[in-house]
């Protein structure tokens, strides 16, 4: 009787550990090559792997047969990290990137520039989403926060504490996103605090130019090194490094 109680108490507090804090398992491939690219050339390098992989896989560019687009979150991101292009997996993405491995040549062509592709590194890990009580410091880049419909209520600000509570909440709006995209239901409040932002610059994104920042922030919810947020995710805008991993490079 007393062995009863015991595994059934057990059972509640497991339960109740599993309601109070979710947990969702994402597998994050980082694929990093032997060679250096311009920041402008992100966008080339991108085009350059989905040709090379072919434009029937979908989930390297995100356009559809009849010229729509697939809004969904990148689950193929295409990066600089340091000077080099880096592709990063999410989910989905690890299983589909043997597309371009199996390639007999990974010879691209970013613009008219001949690259001759060379792994450096390959990060596989397996990484718990989660949100915590306890906060992290992490710096966002070339963050495009802002939609046609909000940049001009943003420009209607008074103060740069209304606009940094108004980066807030779309912060904390693209870490719900992401979390949608990757199958992960955060039932937990967010907590987020940006500490520092950056003078903002325009961002050359899809033939146009817009408003970009680099930020500082600090949130209770645990996001992977390299993993994007807000608008051209698949492009490299909106990385986020962990600050005690940017205090490395």
């Amino acid at each position: 009787m007393q062995l009863g109680c015991t595994i059934i108490l057990i059972v509640c507090i497991l339960k109740m550990q599993l309601n109070l804090a979710p947990l969702k398992k994402l597998r994050i491939l980082i694929v990093k090559f032997d060679t250096e690219i311009a920041p402008y050339e992100v966008p080339a390098f991108r085009a350059a792997i989905a040709e090379k992989v072919g434009f029937e896989h979908i989930i390297f560019h995100n356009h559809k047969k009849d010229g729509g687009f697939l809004y969904k979150y990148p689950s193929i991101q295409y990066k600089r990290i340091g000077r080099s292009p880096a592709i990063v997996c999410v989910e989905e993405g690890v299983d589909e990137i043997h597309h371009f491995f199996q390639k007999k040549s990974w010879d691209i062509l970013i613009g008219d520039k001949e690259v001759k592709l060379k792994v450096a590194s390959l990060n596989l890990n397996q990484i718990t989403m989660q949100v915590w009580e306890n906060t992290f410091a992490y710096e966002i880049r070339n963050w495009l926060p802002l939609s046609q419909e909000n940049y001009q209520a943003f420009l209607n600000l008074e103060s740069e504490l209304d606009e940094i509570e108004f980066l807030e909440k779309k912060l904390v709006g693209n870490i719900i996103s992401m979390a949608k995209g990757i199958g992960w239901d955060i039932d937990k409040q967010i907590k987020l605090r940006i500490t520092k932002l950056s003078d903002a610059r325009r961002i050359p994104y899809k033939q146009q130019k817009l408003m970009g920042f680099q930020a500082d922030f600090q949130t209770n919810v645990f996001i992977p090194n390299n993993l994007g947020l807000g608008k051209g995710v698949s492009m490299g805008m909106g990385m986020v490094l962990s600050k005690r991993e940017n205090n490395k490079r």
